[in-house]
């Protein structure tokens, strides 16, 4: 168990800003040795803090469809139908969550044919799914990942 201190936030924070930032400016603006941003960046990646991603916007690529979709799962079979979506690349995130639905996803399509497909063939051949409820994306006002990051240092991170 390892905690971040308040110069681990303010590492985290500026690569919020630019994920691109070479360890000599971020080491610069904090005003600390390159080798201590070095050392800090390379324990919160081992730690599992964040990673280095590449986002890509779907748009550019032709996925122009986005849907979000809800799905409400036979009695026990969560699990089982969660883990089943893992095969398909149009999925980008799988959860449990509370209320109306079992699960959430997210999953990008190239076309309403390639989302109509998936719900009526590929969602329709698992047994454990009782109902599905498909919203499209009409309009984003925001797609990000950055995350508040708190200003104390009394947070802990797990191994």
């Amino acid at each position: 168990m390892s905690k971040l201190d308040t110069l681990d936030f303010s590492v985290l924070s500026l690569l919020q800003e630019n994920g691109k930032a070479s360890y000599s400016d971020i080491a610069r603006k904090l005003s600390v040795s390159e080798g201590t941003i070095r050392s800090r960046i390379g324990k919160m990646v081992k730690d599992g803090v964040f990673e280095f991603i590449i986002h890509v916007n779907p748009n550019k690529v032709g996925l122009c469809v986005q849907a979000i979709i809800g799905l409400t799962t036979k009695l026990g079979r969560q699990e089982e139908v969660a883990g089943w979506l893992h095969q398909f690349p149009e999925v980008r995130f799988v959860a449990a969550f509370s209320g109306k639905h079992d699960l959430m996803l997210q999953a990008y399509f190239s076309s309403n044919e390639e989302l109509v497909h998936f719900v009526n063939k590929e969602l329709a051949k698992l047994d454990g799914i009782d109902t599905v409820d498909v919203s499209i994306e009409l309009k984003q006002y925001k797609d990000s990942f950055s995350y508040a990051i708190p200003k104390n240092s009394n947070n802990s991170i797990s191994s």
